[in-house]
């Protein structure tokens, strides 16, 4: 296929090859593997300043996305590729095949910096969804950091650099450019832009950005970084978000309000405790789903509040496909059993949904959130259960909100039970979503 770039595409291409490092924050949808990939070239035939890079990025993003476009387009038939996925065995021969691209998931980064006989010699580095080295404190970015020194290009890439808030900034720029630009230890950084929030004592649970933070970060991080919101550059089909509220009886409420009150679930045959706060919040968003984990590990069935609304959903749609957004297991499980569905794992799954031979199919998000393009197959996505992570939530959105949806119309439908943590988790998304749509704004390029 011929790749035509659009104008906001050829102004990547460029921004990429004119800076030895760059952070590209490209919502989702506008092409950023194929922007990426059109600079590798350049810059591995063109002006030859590269001879080896490497590309992370999620693991099925990394088996299926960036090999898939390296063969779809012309421009870019030159270019050799290996995958370093799969067995440790498998991931040697595939390094040590030396071609231009070597793709590896983040997973195995560690195993590369650490383990791999064959030598670290890539001169760019290309790090597909930068946001999943926000941790400064993760394996993957500890190996990683130990061998930035001895590559001269690094480029980031990203729908959501700060889908929790600025302070994952830090990590992110320090990965791009040893921190020059937003300091070499986090606690400056912290002390710099950030106020104590949340506390008990001496220990700080939380930071708060200072009155100026935002304008300041932007300021040093905005001469290598570029943004582009999918709206401002494509003909997007209509987005309509809405919400689906259940309602709990009284006894499910009842329920609900005791672990929440007490920390502790017992009917007498089955006890469900939450041990601190992040086990309560996760056992209350199973319990408004429908069914939560005992302390057995075993399905304490709550109420079918979501499954009927489901029901309903599915019904009104008249044989149009519906794709749902699961987040525990036992989702899977229970909608499994009242319907006929199919989780979308593997590339046949893929293929068969955008062919439309599926009808009621399931993705979790932090499994197919990232790089499948599923807009082929439907325009009417269903989240179940909602999650906390904004990337997550805002990525699989895109999996059908994007370029080439051949519906005019893309319905994105939030089940929700009231008076439940799923209130608190929805306001909680729109609040991250100001702050980071604020940065990306900040830093959006000008055509």
């Amino acid at each position: 296929m011929i790749f035509i770039p659009h104008g906001y595409q050829a102004h990547a291409i460029r921004f990429i090859e004119e800076h030895p490092v760059s952070a590209i924050f490209l919502q989702m949808g506008l092409g950023k593997s194929v922007i990426a990939l059109t600079a590798i070239a350049d810059l591995l035939f063109d002006s030859f300043v590269i001879s080896r890079v490497l590309v992370i990025a999620p693991l099925r993003v990394a088996k299926d996305t960036w090999p898939s476009e390296i063969v779809k387009w012309d421009h870019l038939s030159s270019l050799t590729f290996a995958v370093a996925v799969g067995t440790p065995a498998e991931r040697e021969a595939a390094v040590e095949a030396r071609a231009d691209i070597t793709i590896i998931n983040r997973e195995n980064v560690q195993w590369l910096a650490e383990e791999c006989h064959a030598p670290f010699d890539f001169d760019m580095i290309v790090v597909d969804e930068l946001s999943s080295f926000k941790s400064h404190t993760s394996k993957r970015f500890k190996a990683l950091m130990k061998k930035r020194r001895s590559t001269q290009r690094m480029v980031g890439l990203t729908g959501t650099p700060s889908s929790n808030g600025l302070m994952d900034l830090w990590a992110e720029f320090k990965l791009l450019d040893m921190g020059k630009r937003l300091g070499w230890g986090i606690t400056r950084f912290r002390d710099e832009f950030f106020l104590p929030d949340k506390r008990n004592g001496n220990i700080v649970y939380s930071y708060k950005p200072r009155k100026h933070a935002e304008e300041g970060i932007y300021e040093r991080i905005g001469d290598i970084t570029m943004s582009m919101k999918a709206t401002d550059h494509l003909a997007m089909p209509e987005l309509v978000l809405t919400r689906r509220e259940v309602i709990l009886s009284k006894a499910e409420a009842a329920r609900y309000d005791e672990l929440k009150r007490n920390l502790v679930l017992d009917d007498g045959n089955n006890c469900v405790t939450a041990s601190n706060a992040t086990s309560l919040s996760n056992k209350l968003a199973q319990m408004a789903n429908g069914a939560v984990y005992d302390d057995a590990g075993c399905i304490l069935p709550i109420h079918d509040r979501k499954l009927d609304a489901l029901e309903d959903i599915i019904e009104e749609a008249n044989g149009r496909t519906v794709l749902v957004a699961y987040w525990f297991r036992h989702d899977l499980a229970r909608i499994s059993r009242k319907f006929e569905v199919r989780d979308i794992k593997t590339p046949e799954d893929i293929a068969d949904w955008n062919a439309g031979r599926i009808p009621v199919a399931c993705i979790h998000p932090a499994s197919a959130g990232h790089g499948l393009n599923l807009q082929a197959g439907g325009s009417l996505l269903v989240w179940f259960g909602v999650t906390w992570s904004l990337e997550l939530y805002q990525q699989t959105n895109a999996r059908l909100w994007r370029q080439g949806q051949k519906s005019g119309t893309v319905v994105i439908t939030h089940i929700l039970a009231k008076d439940t943590i799923d209130e608190r988790i929805m306001d909680a998304l729109d609040r991250k979503d100001v702050a980071q749509s604020a940065l990306i704004d900040a830093v959006k390029a000008s055509l």
